[in-house]
């Protein structure tokens, strides 16, 4: 979805949510959490992960799994339809309801995956009760947070103040992922209509972001998702421009495709964000465009990048095709194992 911006600093497709800032719909809705809460939250919880992890001078560190089924995750946003939340317009009422509390538990028994990378935009509530619940229940699943999406913001606005804006809400989402256990977030960028995305500006402020994220072992993740505003071969340059070992690429496997259809250009385009990674990946064997053309993925190409890259991070299950997707999340599972393992 191509979102363009108005004067107000909303965005078509987007909505105003109970949070008191916009949702975007279908994809990372954001909610405030204040500062001060955030820090009361941490000072209660103590220990901020259940995997080990730990801040070196080289930059962030994770132990990661070696068995194959350990390195898979499933992200929130496929069963969209089924979570109830208060910023998530995909609800789709005919179909069974959960909170994003009970996702870790779905995942873990449907499909013997124990890594959820939920979306910002389907946790009921921010609140210290809330999230604190929701923590429980991930580790209740014998589960982990291992990648937080966040909405989007405008990282390259050539207004200052609205560029500070970003990289608050961003400092707040890094908060958040201390208190539910997540080693990173998934920022996303907003395009702004009638301006080119700057390298020099976005890099500016996401080094900042990036700077915040490694007081606190938070990785900053940036996905090539809109083509607009997150073209991958802009995010690279901005990584490389930021030079910060906690601001990172997050491939994903279709992405890139779209809106040419060109196979080429999206390897080229995986290639080069693996260059990048650290701890994420996203994983889709289709896309489908606004018009509702279907592209397909190589996977074995996509994964034969991946282990030319020596990546040893997670694998995350984002099954985007038309279907159900707790089957079509299934196949992907079951296609990806026989790649990795």
């Amino acid at each position: 979805m191509l979102s363009c911006g108005v004067g107000d600093g909303s965005f078509p497709g987007q909505f105003a949510g109970p949070f008191g800032i916009r949702y975007k719909k279908d994809q990372g809705a954001m909610m405030e959490l204040s500062r001060r809460e955030a820090i009361r939250g941490l000072v209660a919880l103590g220990s901020f992960s259940l995997m080990s992890r730990h801040v070196s001078a080289s930059g962030p560190h994770l132990n990661f799994p070696k068995k194959a089924q350990d390195r898979l995750s499933v992200t929130s946003y496929p069963f969209r339809a089924f979570i109830d939340a208060p910023g998530n317009e995909a609800r789709d009422r005919s179909k069974p309801g959960m909170d994003l509390k009970d996702f870790a538990k779905t995942v873990a028994e449907k499909f013997s995956i124990h890594n959820i990378n939920p979306l910002a935009g389907h946790f009921s509530s921010s609140t210290s009760a809330y999230l604190s619940e929701f923590r429980t229940a991930v580790e209740k699943a014998g589960s982990h947070v291992v990648d937080l999406g966040l909405g989007e913001k405008i990282f390259h606005h050539p207004d200052a103040s609205q560029r500070e804006e970003a990289v608050n809400f961003g400092m707040k989402w890094i908060d958040l992922a201390l208190r539910v256990g997540s080693p990173s977030v998934r920022q996303h960028l907003n395009p702004l209509a009638g301006h080119k995305s700057n390298v020099d500006v976005a890099a500016l402020s996401l080094g900042k972001l990036a700077e915040y994220g490694s007081k606190r072992n938070i990785v900053i993740n940036l996905e090539n998702d809109d083509p607009l505003s997150e073209d991958p071969f802009f995010l690279v340059q901005v990584i490389e421009k930021v030079d910060n070992p906690y601001l990172r690429a997050l491939p994903d496997f279709g992405n890139s495709i779209l809106p040419s259809g060109d196979a080429e250009l999206n390897s080229k385009a995986v290639r080069g964000m693996f260059h990048h990674v650290f701890n994420m990946c996203h994983v889709k064997e289709e896309v489908v465009d606004d018009q509702g053309k279907v592209y397909h993925v190589d996977l074995d190409r996509m994964f034969r990048i991946a282990r030319e890259s020596s990546y040893t991070g997670y694998y995350c299950m984002e099954f985007e095709s038309r279907g159900d997707p707790f089957s079509g999340t299934a196949e992907l599972i079951r296609k990806t194992l026989k790649y990795i393992s």
